[in-house]
């Protein structure tokens, strides 16, 4: 049994470890890969985006490992092969974080299959398709760690975007389901929900007075969250400082909900 004295800052280190980030070279995972890699991770990112160089250097600046794909994880084999590609460049897979994800809106009167099947492909079969490789590894090689990416909207009604909120909701279920199964093999999956964040994807928003007002102050931070607001949480849920966390899913949203 470990004692109270045995407890160390170190449990927060991810020295050695190999994580994927998916999506991971921009918005909110460029954060989660930055955060991983700052705590001593090598970082493996397949993105449908082009690769600026930008989180490489970042990445790299921190005496860390960074490689990079081109991935569409909506297609046929694509998330085995990824897998496999980040056990083959790092070595093998500790931690993954599910942080890819799109947004479509339209009124839902109007909001059909067109919009929702490719948001539920990525949104949450590829991170379902993802999980089921990385974490048979996982459990066969002794643990490991999947964090996925929930959103407000796992618990909020999704205007103009049900898919958006169908498919958060089912991430926060998808996560529960796996730990209920993988938390005996060692792997602990948990979930983080972002609340409304400075990002490129909110910057219309944000410069909407009205829109940005009705925003602000629903928060009782009173601001929107900055992406570096996001990096503890991740590296807490990748570390062994969270190995008796399993199934949570945990709000960073500046308090949000309560109000």
């Amino acid at each position: 049994m470990t004692t109270l004295t045995d407890f160390s800052l170190d449990a927060f280190s991810l020295a050695g470890r190999r994580a994927l980030v998916t999506g991971g070279n921009t918005g909110l995972g460029q954060a989660f890969t930055v955060a991983l890699a700052r705590a001593g991770a090598d970082v493996f990112v397949p993105s449908l985006l082009d690769d600026d160089g930008d989180t490489e250097r970042l990445v790299t600046d921190c005496g860390r490992r960074y490689a990079w794909t081109h991935a569409d994880l909506t297609a046929a084999g694509e998330p085995e092969r990824v897998v496999r590609q980040c056990i083959d460049e790092l070595g093998g897979v500790d931690v993954v974080v599910n942080s890819a994800g799109v947004c479509v809106t339209a009124d839902v009167t109007e909001f059909d299959r067109a919009q929702w099947d490719p948001m539920v492909a990525v949104n949450l079969t590829a991170a379902f398709e993802l999980a089921r490789h990385a974490g048979a590894e996982m459990a066969h090689g002794g643990g490991g760690k999947i964090v996925n990416i929930a959103s407000l909207f796992s618990f909020l009604g999704g205007r103009t975007s049900p898919a958006y909120a169908a498919t958060k909701a089912g991430i926060v279920g998808f996560t529960k389901a796996y730990c209920d199964e993988l938390a005996e093999h060692g792997v602990q999956v948990n979930a983080i929900a972002p609340g409304y964040f400075a990002t490129a994807i909110t910057a219309a928003t944000r410069a909407d007075d009205h829109a940005n007002e009705r925003i602000v102050e629903h928060i009782p931070a009173g601001r929107w969250g900055d992406p570096a607001d996001l990096m503890g949480a991740v590296v807490f849920l990748a570390s062994s400082a969270s190995d008796y966390v399993n199934g949570h899913v945990l709000v960073v949203d500046g308090g949000y909900l309560v109000r």
